[in-house]
């Protein structure tokens, strides 16, 4: 652990990351969770080897803040004696409830096995990026479709068979389709991708593929049913055969449509790194949050998030102790900077939800702060040039009825906009001028105004007050705001300084 990770790297337990409060280590359990006893203990580590604060990223993965080069070995010598194992090489990453869900497809933890295994033996461990990343998704009732991956896999049922759609660069709405094969083909696929990527670089992805490369991939032998149509549901991962035509070998780079959206709102959640990109009012509907309650195949699972996916260590070690209390035997970090509890009792549910709302947490998937996507900023990040979180809570607090699951407001420190690189319909960033106003852009846009960073909450509130008396009757926010123009909002953001 001599030499840290580069800024945009990632930041694993190894290979700490230099930020702006000390050293980051990131943790991916293999096992997806923790024992609560487990988490206690970590959150104990972090207060005597870091600052206090730790974080689940929207991808799922567990960090701790404000480490220095001596008690980061430290750190990781202790996770060592507490036998928590975590992944290193390429990201083959699962869905939280994987293996749990009634509702899934199937269990895509085999595969993803299988496809860690052929990554490790193909030799490209090495020869990969950091950011390089595969998506294993067995659908159900929380599915991976928000998060981006280089290559993603999705589990589709035909004549009570499984097969994988195979696809490229992007979430589930913006990746390119490539095949529905087998399991031993889907592998096959995603390696001889990886590979292709490998060649190009270390700072390749699959994004930066010819098109004659990803034909083919498309072109790859599929083990699909004659007979059977690429009409993927939606919501059931299911293939139809409601419109006549077949699939076959000859046949296999079938241009399939989103899959998997289901019902609910949902949090600010992955597209690139971190944070999701998507923009608002699409016509598909929001995957489902990680909050609430879901059925699995023990019992219950209770989801709640960390607000902006940053906590206190004290506030995390008392929920998991009240969550032992309570007979949970395990927390899953869950995409979309969230917890899912299990082994709890509906009773033991509401319980924990009243203790989990006392210490901060976002408890419900209509709270106003699922709605902001922000970055660390000053202090904890060094190229941070105002205080996100604070006024991201200033504004959740004080201009809830803004944040309605139209849109999104994007709380970037700096122009880089780590936590949302995607437009998002506002977008406060930081910079010498103070905080500027993007309207329907991204962090690195012209802003169209500008306030000082300790005052931007006002401005949104301006924004939020104009939208209360011009608003239509079932009007979304989004649309107001649409209506008014990015000249009217920027005045309104600017006004009274």
């Amino acid at each position: 652990m001599n030499a840290f990770s580069r800024r945009g790297a990632c930041p694993a337990l190894s290979a700490p990351m230099q930020t702006g409060d000390g050293l980051l280590v990131r943790l991916n359990p293999v096992t997806g969770g923790l024992a609560p006893n487990l988490l206690i203990r970590l959150g104990e580590s972090a207060l005597r080897h870091g600052n206090g604060i730790m974080e689940v990223t929207a991808r799922g993965s567990l960090q701790i803040r404000g480490l220095t080069a001596e008690s980061a070995r430290l750190l990781a010598a202790e996770v060592d004696v507490l036998g928590i194992a975590v992944r290193s090489g390429v990201p083959v990453e699962t869905g939280p409830l994987a293996g749990i869900d009634p509702q899934e497809v199937a269990d895509p933890r085999p595969l993803a096995e299988r496809i860690r295994t052929a990554i490790e033996e193909a030799g490209l461990t090495g020869r990969l990026g950091p950011k390089v990343s595969v998506v294993v998704d067995g659908g159900g009732q929380l599915t991976m479709d928000t998060v981006a991956a280089d290559v993603r896999l999705r589990a589709v049922r035909a004549g009570g068979d499984t097969f994988w759609s195979v696809s490229v660069a992007g979430d589930a709405r913006s990746a390119k389709p490539l095949a529905t094969v087998d399991a031993g083909a889907a592998r096959d696929i995603a390696v001889a991708a990886l590979r292709m990527v490998a060649e190009k670089g270390g700072e390749a992805h699959t994004r930066d593929l010819s098109e004659r490369q990803l034909a083919s991939l498309a072109g790859w032998r599929s083990f699909a049913p004659p007979s059977v149509l690429p009409d993927i549901s939606p919501t059931g991962g299911e293939i139809s055969s409601s419109r006549g035509g077949s699939l076959s070998a000859a046949n296999s780079h079938i241009p399939t449509p989103a899959i998997g959206e289901n019902e609910g709102d949902s949090l600010i959640s992955p597209l690139v790194g971190e944070m999701s990109g998507r923009t608002e009012g699409g016509a598909v509907e929001r995957p489902r949050s990680p909050i609430g309650l879901f059925n699995v195949d023990e019992g219950t699972a209770f989801g709640i998030a960390l607000p902006f996916g940053s906590m206190p260590a004290q506030n995390l070690i008392e929920l998991a102790t009240k969550a032992a209390e309570l007979g949970s035997t395990e927390i899953r970090l869950a995409p979309g900077r969230a917890l899912l509890v299990l082994g709890l009792s509906p009773s033991a549910c509401a319980t924990l939800q009243s203790t989990a709302a006392t210490l901060g947490f976002v408890t419900s998937p209509a709270d106003p702060r699922t709605r902001i996507a922000a970055c660390p900023g000053t202090p904890a990040c060094a190229s941070g040039n105002i205080a996100t979180r604070t006024i991201a809570e200033t504004i959740a607090t004080e201009s809830p009825d803004l944040l309605d699951t139209s849109l999104t407001l994007h709380i970037s420190g700096c122009a880089k906009g780590c936590a949302h690189p995607g437009p998002a319909m506002l977008t406060l960033v930081g910079d010498e001028n103070g905080a500027g106003l993007v309207v329907d852009g991204t962090a690195k846009a012209l802003p169209a105004g500008y306030r000082p960073g300790y005052d931007a909450a006002r401005g949104i509130a301006g924004i939020a007050a104009a939208i209360h008396d011009a608003r239509h009757q079932g009007e979304t926010a989004a649309a107001c705001l649409t209506r008014l123009g990015a000249s009217g909002i920027a005045d309104l953001y600017r006004r009274n300084q």
